[in-house]
């Protein structure tokens, strides 16, 4: 053979020694990465002061208190003792014991929190590229939700309103509605009212994740949580704040205007405005002013707003806005807006049933809202991770168009689920945690049929929300405005 000839068959042959940098990784190195990623060390919990014999860190006592979120156990001890053997993987946890994890929870969770809530919209905004924005809006939604408790006397006195259906409201609520209501059956008489907890949620419109959260009593008022979560939050530029027909009146809308930021909720018939126009009359897109007689007499400014009507399926609707100008925030965008703001309930549903929270466990009120609290926190960070993965420059790369409108909280919870049952194991090519994630989406074909119910019985106690009511300035209030205008401009 000639040189040439065997030079050549030596180019031909490849390379069959192994690639040792391309080694397999298991499922516990693969989470470990996602960790790193949302928690990279100990210097994002600086700034809390912990007593000289903890032994605990608070980046471990996190990641503890996720992997006990995303437990498959009904009991919360059984659900402890899984996540305190699964983080012994990665390091060996100082918390031990059920109770001593439940105590350090309680006394750091109001601690914790806003830096994890920090450590996640940084997280959002860089992963969320086109969703993080939407017409030049960072679109936050919020609402309300309940969730039930175990009847025991902490969770009754802390969470139970103590003059329910005694107070004067309540009682004006029954006559209003006694017509409409059901006669009471005299054979199963009414029980005592059950503990519940309150959940108030800020949730990222176009990334479909939730930002901030507050928990309260069965009696708990939206309007007083969102309030108090605009004073503690931080919110970055061009927030535009959506809510439903619940989230009114001039305190609230003032100081979401005050804050620098803007507002489109839905309005009805509760709610009356002021016109400067000569005609009072509905119009599908004009100027309205909110200046409450309380407010009048107390000499603050009206708020200049704008009311819109648009139509959502079957429906004509009225929506206010503070965004006076059109080419801003148009008719067919804060329609848009506002259906993107449902999704919302889809999140309390999975937290609800995929997670298994609808009734919680922990029998002491103080626990309880700790266990709901790192529960939430648990399903955003599980949703964190899988849209992540689909959002990754790689999935871009071969074409993959991701929607987190199509991310699926259930293909999630089984995906991490999966991988802390056997986190030594090492996968196949097409089972690792991070493709399973980028999978984790509802199915795309076409349904014959649709998916809702059959048949919707009528509720007759409740009643169309209306038009809103609106009324031309008075000659007083004319002058009363024109006086304040001149103030403002000196």
């Amino acid at each position: 053979m000639s040189a040439r000839t065997q030079a050549r068959g030596n180019r031909a042959r490849p390379n069959r020694k192994p690639n040792r940098s391309r080694r397999a990784s298991s499922l516990a190195e693969q989470l470990e990465r996602l960790r790193n990623w949302l928690l990279p060390d100990e210097r994002i919990f600086a700034n809390l002061a912990r007593h000289g014999n903890t032994k605990w860190t608070p980046q471990c006592l996190v990641w503890l208190a996720l992997c006990w979120g995303w437990g498959e156990s009904k009991n919360v001890t059984d659900a402890f003792e899984g996540a305190r053997d699964q983080c012994r993987v990665w390091d060996a946890p100082s918390l031990t014991t059920y109770q001593g994890f439940m105590n350090a929870l309680v006394r750091w969770s109001d601690l914790l929190m806003p830096v994890l809530w920090r450590l996640i919209h940084e997280r959002m905004q860089q992963i969320g590229g086109e969703f993080w924005q939407i017409a030049g809006w960072v679109p936050l939604g919020f609402d309300g939700s309940r969730s039930s408790v175990p009847r025991t006397v902490s969770n009754e006195q802390a969470l139970c309103a103590a003059n329910y259906g005694r107070g004067p409201t309540a009682r004006y609520r029954k006559k209003k509605t006694k017509g409409l209501r059901r006669r009471k059956n005299k054979q199963h008489k009414p029980q005592p009212q059950k503990p519940q907890v309150w959940t108030t949620l800020v949730w990222h419109m176009g990334l479909r994740l939730p930002w901030m959260w507050h928990l309260g009593p069965s009696n708990s008022s939206e309007r007083g949580h969102v309030s108090h979560l605009l004073d503690t939050g931080d919110f970055p530029k061009n927030t535009l704040f959506c809510g439903d027909a619940g989230f009114v009146g001039y305190p609230l809308w003032n100081q979401i205007v005050s804050d620098g930021h803007e507002f489109l909720v839905r309005v009805g018939a509760n709610i009356k405005f002021l016109t400067e126009a000569a005609h009072c009359e509905f119009k599908r897109d004009g100027q309205v002013l909110c200046w409450p007689k309380t407010v009048r007499e107390s000499g603050q400014s009206p708020l200049r707003l704008r009311l819109i009507q648009v139509k959502t399926g079957q429906t004509r609707l009225w929506l206010l806005t503070s965004v006076l100008e059109r080419r801003k925030l148009s008719q067919k965008q804060a329609a848009r807006f506002y259906r993107m703001r449902w999704g919302i309930e889809v999140e309390f549903r999975g937290l609800k049933q995929t997670l298994d929270r609808g009734k919680l466990r922990c029998r002491n009120s103080r626990r309880v809202l700790t266990e709901l609290n790192w529960s939430i926190a648990a399903m955003a960070v599980a949703e964190l991770f899988a849209i992540k993965e689909q959002l990754a420059p790689t999935c871009a790369k071969r074409g993959a168009t991701a929607d987190p409108a199509r991310r699926s909280l259930a293909l999630t919870m089984r995906a991490l689920r999966s991988c802390l049952r056997d986190l030594q194991h090492i996968p196949a090519a097409e089972q690792d945690l991070p493709t399973r994630l980028r999978q984790a989406v509802t199915d795309g074909y076409t349904r014959p049929s649709q998916k809702r119910a059959r048949y919707h019985p009528p509720n007759k106690d409740k009643r169309p929300i209306g038009d809103p009511k609106l009324r031309k300035l008075t000659p007083i209030e004319e002058e009363t405005l024109d006086e304040l205008a001149s103030k403002l401009a000196a």
